[in-house]
């Protein structure tokens, strides 16, 4: 049998001994948050989606938020003490990030931006987040994910 190739997010998680569950579905290419939800059977409402965006600053934001939800970017902006928020663009992810679209999570991106996790997380035992590669998710408890992340909580959907 072929060995589990571990994506940087799952070595992290073990290297700071976070329990997590790793749930693989199979998938070539991008699919939506609630198509992954449906093939790994995690509930819609833990499942959640990361997003990068930049701020007028010029930095770039981490937002994790809940699969079927938006984010508000004037909300975004203020939730990170930016004046203005833009999403990047789609070829941009994996040069900002490390990981591709579909594969993205906050933990153990190439560099430590800062991270916001909607606050709707905390009315969870676990959450259910991307495990760094198409095919992968990860659940785990939010407040292992902030600890990683060193995310805050916020609401910016």
């Amino acid at each position: 049998m072929a060995k589990e190739v571990k994506t940087n997010a799952m070595r992290i998680l073990e290297k700071n001994k976070v329990p997590y569950e790793l749930l693989t579905y199979e998938c070539d290419e991008f699919i939506d948050g609630l198509h992954t939800a449906a093939l790994t059977g995690a509930p819609v409402e833990a499942s959640f989606k990361t997003l990068v965006a930049q701020g007028k600053s010029r930095a770039y934001y981490v937002f994790v938020l809940p699969i079927a939800e938006e984010v508000d970017l004037k909300k975004a902006a203020k939730a990170a003490g930016e004046k203005s928020m833009e999403m990047i663009h789609v070829k941009d992810i994996t040069p900002i990030t490390g990981y591709v679209r579909g594969g993205c999570t906050a933990i153990g991106m190439k560099k430590q931006f800062p991270v916001f996790l909607q606050e709707c997380a905390q009315n969870f035992d676990q959450i259910y987040v991307s495990g760094g590669k198409i095919g992968a998710t990860i659940k785990l408890a939010p407040q292992d994910f902030v600890k990683v992340t060193r995310a805050e909580y916020a609401d910016f959907t």
